[in-house]
């Protein structure tokens, strides 16, 4: 087995490229042909996608802040225990995080899974002082095993050469590769940062593009003996699964909306919720369902089309309206909406939320959150999988780690509406509140992913069968 873990010395070095072209090289059957596992550290929806189709396997997402370090171990262990190769993506430059101490920084995670670490360095502009730049990442942390070095950006074979001969006279790290500057490696980037996988027409040929690229620049053999490991990790205990009937949960996954986690939807199946899959663009209706869930995404790329699908739009209220469970993260919560405005013109949506977003240039809420469930949140004391163990405050009371992205907002609600969450940490709808509560739907800007502390997927379809049930009760009790 491999393993290693690919970082930077800053943000927006070209990891993720250089990630992505070595999932696919490595992974292809013109390339090496082998079982490739990817993860990626800290809260990210839009690498994990491009991971997952570069190697053929579903990204899984290992934070410090949702997981303590057992069950981040567990996940890694879990996922990774048939792999012939385990690819990790940082997150930032190595030793960034948001402790002083660098408790939950990739140098940490490194440290954590033991893990060799293979440093992508923007080179433009360097000759000689990449050399003191190196040493100095070594020194920093004498416990951290830097492996190699993929040089990135270069300006052409002369620069490479003088690159090669600085690094080779004062350090001992191997150059692993030394990738020329390319516009056909680009990924194409937006508003909050690259464009997901599934909004690209002809992706997998730009992923198979960079693979061959990366593969031709960077000795992949080389890169394989110095993570080689003889260390193997044990099979993952069996997961819990329930043995009730399984209820249909309607997912809208598509260009507009697919930020989903791996292990969220690994644990949905596992709840016994069946997902049934739909298209905000081009389903002209809701599929028969008991649950609905609508995820992150970019809703205001495609407003025209979203709009245009009344029919779709006029079901998901109705069911709504009539009591059909529903969660909603974010960019589903801005579809759910009366309406948004970007870009000066205004776009009616779903309208189950009496309120509307507006678009703005700069984040509303970014980075991690901490939510106070209160004793309006629907699931807030329904059992999980029996593996629930909440964090606690100071004062005993049960809060939830997450995290938000977004740079929308919403208005015009009525000023008794009803919130899930009270924020701890982070802003949420308006910097106290998150969650709307209107008949059963649930809809934050905090998105949450399925952990030992937060197992909502679980949750979520105990919701469903417990509104299942009420309804038959309802329905026996009116015919008599």
């Amino acid at each position: 087995m491999h393993r290693f873990l690919i970082s930077a010395a800053h943000k927006s070095s070209g990891k993720t490229t250089v990630s992505i072209g070595l999932a696919a090289a490595l992974s292809s059957k013109r390339g090496r042909n082998l079982s490739v596992q990817p993860f990626k550290k800290g809260p990210d929806y839009i690498d994990p996608l491009w991971l997952s189709v570069a190697a053929g396997r579903p990204c899984y997402n290992l934070d410090f802040f949702l997981s303590p370090d057992i069950e981040l171990k567990d996940q890694f262990a879990r996922h990774a225990h048939d792999a012939e190769v385990c690819l990790v993506e940082g997150n930032k430059g190595l030793y960034d995080g948001l402790d002083l101490d660098g408790s939950n920084s990739n140098a940490a995670l490194a440290r954590l899974l033991d893990l060799p670490v293979v440093l992508v360095l923007d080179a433009r502009g360097m000759t000689r002082g990449i050399a003191p730049l190196i040493l100095g990442y070594q020194a920093f942390d004498p416990g951290i095993r830097i492996a190699g070095v993929i040089l990135n950006r270069l300006g052409g074979r002369r620069h490479e050469a003088k690159l090669r001969a600085v690094i080779e006279h004062y350090t001992d790290v191997p150059v692993l590769g030394a990738v020329q500057e390319d516009e056909d490696l680009a990924l194409v980037e937006r508003h909050l940062g690259l464009m997901p996988v599934n909004e690209t027409a002809q992706a997998e040929q730009h992923i198979a593009t960079i693979g061959e690229r990366i593969a031709t620049q960077v000795d992949l053999d080389r890169l394989l003996t110095i993570s080689h490991t003889e260390l193997v990790l044990p099979p993952p205990p069996p997961q819990w699964r329930s043995s009730e009937k399984p209820v249909r949960i309607a997912i809208a996954r598509d260009a507009a909306f697919g930020f989903y986690y791996a292990d969220d939807l690994d644990a949905l199946a596992a709840a016994g919720g069946q997902a049934v899959f739909f298209d905000t663009l081009n389903d002209a209706h809701l599929p028969p369902c008991d649950g609905l869930l609508i995820g992150g995404g970019f809703p205001e790329c495609f407003l025209d089309r979203l709009e245009s699908n009344s029919s779709l739009r006029a079901d998901i209220k109705r069911a709504i309206e009539d009591g059909l469970p529903t969660y909603a993260e974010c960019g589903g919560l801005m579809y759910l909406a009366r309406s948004i405005e970007w870009k000066g013109s205004k776009v009616g949506m779903v309208g189950a939320i009496p309120g509307d977003i507006r678009m703005h240039d700069k984040p509303v809420g970014r980075g991690y959150v901490i939510l106070e469930p209160n004793a309006s949140h629907p699931w807030r004391s329904i059992a999980g999988s029996g593996q629930n163990a909440a964090q606690k405050t100071s004062t005993g009371k049960d809060v939830l780690h997450a995290h938000e992205f977004h740079y929308s907002s919403l208005h015009g609600m009525p000023d008794d509406t009803r919130y899930a969450y009270a924020v701890r940490r982070g802003y949420g709808v308006d910097g106290r509140h998150d969650g709307v509560l209107i008949h059963t739907l649930l809809a934050s800007y905090t998105h949450l992913r399925a952990t030992t502390a937060c197992d909502w997927p679980a949750k979520f379809v105990r919701h469903v069968r417990d509104c299942l049930s009420a309804k038959k009760k309802e329905t026996v009790s009116c015919s008599h």
